[in-house]
């Protein structure tokens, strides 16, 4: 009875603008990465502007400041996606665009690095513009298209994380640093515009709160087990990928022994593997629509470890090169046909709930996988942190498996 209230549930909010919200939520999820990712390249000298002095010191408070985003975001995720059931969707992404606007622009006068931190720590609470994204498309796009849709809008945010970078390195060396940070709060205030005035959510009324609701969510989900262990599986998918990205640059050194155009070469590692996931989004997505979500989930999860493996034995950076491009295809549609698997396994009154634990689980992954990645490589040595890495996503494809059960879409 459930699934069938599920599915009904499901139909009534297939909403008739689909595709013109999936644009309007692919570009603004695309403006606001590129906005939170702009001061990656001078985040160090921004804080050395604010009076931070000393290597060490430098490097510490450049850390704390990147990750105190990731620690409001994810603390927040759940209640965000629970009032978006509550209150519409579109008012999420309409306040998280406005609040972005203001608190990056307000970066750029930061006098001091604790008041830089804060920020930081605002830009998180506020934020969330593409996983609210994520929950509109996934919860009004029709069931048979949610996964390439789904896939189309993770490569809309995979470009945001490679443009963010590249603009903020030539943004600071032209208009200044603090100038870019107006600059983005511009940026996402166009967004602001543009979620206002061009998307259009369908409604639907739903009963007056019942205080039992807490405890009705997990009864009234189809497969409760399945939904949590899809949630484990992105926490896994986004350690595995932090954890082999902090070392990339120190393995290269190793494979070439020079540190002749280091950071050009790593970046160019790094890109590829962004670039095949970009690639490969929609057209998994496409994939699992077809043939079964959690049957691409396993497969790319395999597929994923086995390359890890590779990586590890790889001797120069060619093949690096290479195993990353195919590692970036294999990546690319894992987190879109996860949401996916979630929204046609929740009813809709839950889905921003249910998809927000993804997204904590998703920034919990993001915050311990460089500090594990860290300690294993400093320790044990660079290519353990491949094994390693491979194995975690290997457990992660046997314990998808054997949750599937009878029903594999």
């Amino acid at each position: 009875m459930a699934q069938v209230d599920q599915a009904n549930d499901t139909a009534t909010t297939v909403n008739d603008h689909w595709k013109r919200n999936l644009v309007v939520c692919l570009v603004g999820s695309f403006t606001t990465i590129v906005a939170m990712t702009l001061l990656l390249p001078s985040l160090p000298l921004y804080v050395e502007q604010l009076g931070v002095r000393g290597h060490a010191a430098i490097v510490q408070w450049s850390g704390i400041a990147y990750s105190a985003t990731f620690l409001t975001a994810a603390l927040t995720a759940p209640i965000w996606g629970m009032l978006a059931d509550r209150y519409g969707r579109k008012s999420m992404l309409i306040r998280a665009s406005l609040g972005m606007a203001i608190v990056i622009s307000l970066i750029g006068l930061s006098q001091n690095i604790w008041q830089l931190v804060g920020l930081r720590l605002l830009v998180g609470l506020v934020g969330g513009y593409a996983s609210g994204s994520t929950i509109m498309v996934a919860a009004q796009t029709p069931k048979s298209r949610t996964a390439w849709a789904l896939g189309v809008l993770s490569g809309g945010v995979m470009a945001g994380n490679i443009a963010g970078p590249l603009i903020g390195g030539v943004a600071a060396a032209t208009i200044g640093i603090r100038q870019g940070f107006f600059a983005a709060g511009g940026l996402i205030f166009l967004t602001f515009l543009a979620t206002c005035f061009l998307l259009k959510e369908k409604r639907v009324v739903r009963a007056a709160k019942n205080p039992g609701v807490r405890v009705k969510l997990w009864s009234e989900i189809t497969r409760p087990g399945q939904v949590i262990v899809l949630l484990g599986t992105a926490s896994l998918l986004m350690f595995a990928t932090m954890s082999i990205e902090p070392i990339i640059t120190v393995f290269v050194q190793q494979l070439t022994g020079s540190t002749a155009n280091l950071a050009t070469i790593s970046g160019i590692i790094m890109a590829v593997g962004a670039a095949g996931s970009i690639l490969s989004a929609p057209r998994l997505g496409r994939l699992a629509d077809r043939v079964g979500h959690i049957t691409v989930i396993i497969g790319c999860l395999l597929a994923a470890g086995v390359l890890l493996f590779a990586q590890a034995a790889a001797t120069n950076i060619y093949e690096l090169g290479v195993l990353r491009l195919l590692m970036g295809f294999c990546l690319g549609g894992l987190l879109p046909c996860i949401a996916a698997a979630i929204r046609h396994r929740v009813p809709n009154s839950a889905v921003g709930q249910v998809l927000g634990y993804s997204v904590s689980a998703q920034y919990a992954g993001q915050v311990l996988g460089p500090i594990l990645g860290g300690l294993v490589g400093g320790h044990l040595g660079m290519r353990t942190v491949f094994v390693a890495t491979a194995v975690i996503l290997l457990a992660g494809a046997a314990l998808t498996f054997f949750s599937r059960r009878k029903v594999p879409a």
